[in-house]
């Protein structure tokens, strides 16, 4: 589809300053932080309300898997490290590093993924389910929606990884701008984290 159809794909809104497709992942992620800041503000509401938290008595670094957690977050960081790289691949012409890069994005994806199953597997096994009390009901809600998050970004970057590297034969520069505004949308995940981890892990 040619920039005559839609345009600005690739050249500057001059309205906006950037292309369409950049100021449209900004708008989403605007609506997301609206979505994480409702859910915070929710935690912070529950957490000064309550008489002990958590409910069952001690401390969440004692009752959450932390050294687990801290693995996710090196995970994570190192992702989004990948993630500028493959975009850096791109804009030096050079898909086979894209390629490189943009599959490690999604494998350290995966890791993230299957040790959060490891953590919520031992937290069934005891028994500590969603509606267990607030504190696990604020767990599992906030850490269920970001590793949904998650899985979105993995199913973006694998399409980018496979059948979307079409576009990088006909529209290079267009692929490219597709190529940041995942990656746009990738760090915003990870800086979710930055604040999930400290927030319910160790406070």
């Amino acid at each position: 589809m040619s920039e005559t159809v839609i345009p600005y794909m690739v050249k500057p809104n001059p309205v906006t300053g950037i292309p369409n497709g950049k100021f449209a992942i900004w708008l989403f992620l605007a609506s997301e932080v609206m979505l994480f800041g409702a859910l915070f503000s929710s935690y912070v509401l529950l957490r000064t309300g309550a008489p002990h938290w958590p409910p069952e008595g001690g401390l969440s670094s004692e009752i959450l898997n932390v050294p687990l957690a801290t693995i996710n977050t090196m995970v994570l960081i190192t992702s989004s490290i990948t993630m500028v790289l493959s975009w850096a691949s791109c804009k030096l012409g050079d898909l086979r590093k894209f390629r490189m890069w943009m599959a490690s994005t999604i494998a350290l994806s995966f890791v993230f993924l299957v040790i959060k199953y490891f953590e919520y597997h031992h937290k069934f096994e005891l028994g500590h389910y969603p509606s267990h009390d607030n504190f696990y009901a604020i767990y599992f809600t906030l850490t269920g929606l970001h590793g949904i998050h998650i899985i979105g970004g993995i199913i973006v970057n694998t399409f980018l990884l496979t059948i979307g590297t079409r576009m990088w034969k006909t529209d290079p520069e267009h692929f490219t701008n597709r190529v940041e505004n995942a990656g746009l949308y990738w760090h915003f995940v990870d800086l979710v984290w930055i604040f999930l981890f400290p927030a319910l892990y160790l406070l």
